[in-house]
């Protein structure tokens, strides 16, 4: 055994065998190259690259591949033969639209021209003409509803609504089925302890066949405004309405104190004028009831629940 390893080191270590092996490495290349000079002709099919199709159109029959025969030197099919062609057919200008069909009828001398390059020479082309059969696509604009469970570090909150951009979404494709979508909805999303402002991408759900169908977007941005948020506290003068004509009603406290939540940067732009709270008189439940209940009927859009600490106002009537 050591001497059969021995004399195949000392085979490796002769020169004649080395250059041996060298000439037999360029005799395949020259014989390889001197192979792919040649002209070769063949068939091979291409695949159909649909650009442009009309957005009010749909494709009923997927017509894939073109078999095209071609005349052109061996490398270049060595290029074919590794990834498949394509030819490509614009349908905003290559194609003319008959009743339900869309037909492409371009000549070879149209696609060397275009699509091929000086060594290639176009044989044939099957079928010809190319027709496609199409249908009617409907196109809808649907708004997109998000479900998002979101919840705040003590002392933060929203400034805001939650917004999404974009808040609808077109959908392209056969009207069956898109005729069925009125919304769209976003994946389920959890948002724990924030206390900064929300920025995220979420996927939507698609529906089922989504295949026949074109999204004009598939993911939207979830977007929110998140503050430090504090209590504040005001007083505010109550006034009674509905009252019964030729009345004259005495009630007490003629103020509430108003407790909300705002953010700090909006802190000190509110003021009492911002709220508006009454009795309805309308509102009593029996002659004997001698207290009004209070109620907000204004409050600025900056503050987060706002209410009135006095449940009870106390009245009489007097004549």
């Amino acid at each position: 055994m050591k001497k059969l390893k021995a004399d195949i080191i000392k085979s490796f270590k002769n020169k004649r065998i080395n250059v041996f092996i060298l000439f037999l490495f360029l005799a395949f290349v020259i014989l390889m190259f001197t192979k792919l000079s040649k002209e070769y002709t063949n068939t091979i099919a291409f695949d159909v690259e649909k650009l442009n199709v009309p957005q009010e159109n749909i494709i009923l029959n997927d017509s894939s591949e073109i078999n095209i025969t071609l005349k052109t030197h061996g490398f270049k099919w060595l290029n074919y033969y590794f990834s498949k062609p394509k030819i490509k057919i614009d349908f905003s200008k290559d194609v003319n639209k008959k009743d339900n069909i869309f037909v492409w009828n371009k000549s070879k001398a149209y696609l060397n021209n275009t699509q091929f390059d000086k060594q290639v020479e176009i044989l044939n082309i099957e079928p010809d003409p190319i027709t496609f059969r199409y249908g009617v696509n409907m196109v809808k604009k649907v708004p997109v509803l998000y479900d998002a469970d979101v919840s705040f570090s003590p002392g933060f909150n929203m400034t805001g609504a939650v917004s999404i951009e974009p808040d609808s979404v077109t959908i392209v494709g056969p009207n069956i089925l898109v005729s069925e979508i009125h919304d769209l909805e976003l994946e389920a999303v959890v948002f724990k302890d924030v206390k900064a402002d929300l920025l995220e991408t979420v996927n939507i759900k698609l529906p089922e066949n989504v295949s026949d169908l074109k999204f004009s977007t598939k993911q939207v941005l979830l977007k929110a405004q998140v503050e430090k948020f504090t209590e504040g506290t005001l007083k505010i003068p109550i006034s009674v309405i509905n009252a019964p004509k030729n009345a004259k009603i005495k009630y007490f406290p003629k103020v509430v104190s108003v407790s909300y939540y705002v953010s700090l940067s909006n802190f000190k732009s509110i003021t009492a004028k911002d709220f508006k709270a009454v009795c309805d008189f309308n509102k009593t439940t029996s002659e004997s009831q001698s207290f009004l209940v209070p109620e907000l009927v204004k409050t600025p859009d900056l503050v987060q629940h706002a209410k009135i600490s006095q449940q009870r106002i106390e009245f009489i009537i007097t004549k």
